[in-house]
């Protein structure tokens, strides 16, 4: 029998060449990417466990700093057509979010471990899911109020916070020409008859506040929209390869 054709997700990604501060969070499809502090204040308002928030850029090769606990790390993707796993999907290239948190008391967001230090020591760049050495880091700092940076719902707040952020910038990604991007990368499930069935076991963290995972959220990589493991009872969820590429698990650590 033939190879069966099941989905095609196309991923179409657009490099960033001009990455700076200004007056407002902007994106440009001729590679201009501007990083804004002027959605605080609304973002504030909003979060009842954030006592306040900071944005900055880091610069490639500016990672001789102190950051607070690393909580994640978030490529900038969004769809455009179908849902997660199929259709098509814009990413920029150049620019990632970091994600970091604190109390108002010094005590870093963690469970088990925190990640404070150093950034050069604490950020393992060119590894899968990770900036790359010319790569620029947006650095998207929370203070929470006291203690909240061990609890779910401050963790969540954080988490949801960040992703209106990135939304800010996915909505104008949504609208570039496809035509116009940089890379251009295609694939498949495809079911092949005879041959051997594989499959791929990841164990996920479902374990409570900063150790949750959050499964197809509405944009790649994101959080609106996501449900969390813990609260589908850490059952097996089955995954296609092409869920997986798209940005359907989303870590809440």
């Amino acid at each position: 029998m033939s190879e069966i054709d099941l989905r095609r997700l196309v991923i179409k990604a657009f490099h960033m060449n001009e990455v700076k501060m200004g007056d407002t969070c902007d994106v440009k499809m001729n590679g201009q990417f501007t990083v804004s502090k002027d959605i605080i204040p609304g973002l504030l308002e909003k979060y009842d466990e954030i006592e306040n928030i900071d944005i900055n850029l880091i610069a490639p090769g500016d990672h001789d700093r102190y950051t607070n606990t690393i909580m994640d790390i978030i490529p900038i993707s969004t769809k455009v057509l179908g849902k997660c796993g199929e259709g098509i999907t814009h990413t920029i290239t150049g620019v990632y979010v970091m994600l970091t948190g604190v109390d108002t008391e010094g005590k870093q967001a963690h469970e088990f471990g925190s990640s404070e230090g150093n950034l050069k020591d604490m950020l393992r760049l060119n590894k899968a899911g990770t900036p790359g050495d010319h790569d620029y880091i947006i650095s998207f700092d929370v203070l929470f109020k006291k203690g909240q940076g061990q609890e779910r719902k401050g963790c969540l707040e954080a988490h949801s916070a960040c992703d209106e952020f990135i939304q800010v910038y996915r909505d104008k990604l949504k609208k570039f020409d496809g035509n116009k991007c940089t890379e251009r990368h295609e694939y498949h499930d495809t079911v092949r008859p005879g041959q051997k069935k594989v499959l791929i076991i990841r164990q996920v963290a479902g374990q409570g506040a900063m150790y949750d995972t959050w499964m197809f959220p509405k944009e790649p990589s994101g959080v609106e929209g996501g449900k969390s493991i813990i609260e589908m009872g850490n059952v097996p969820i089955m995954l296609t390869p092409n869920e997986y590429r798209d940005g359907a698990i989303r870590s809440m650590q």
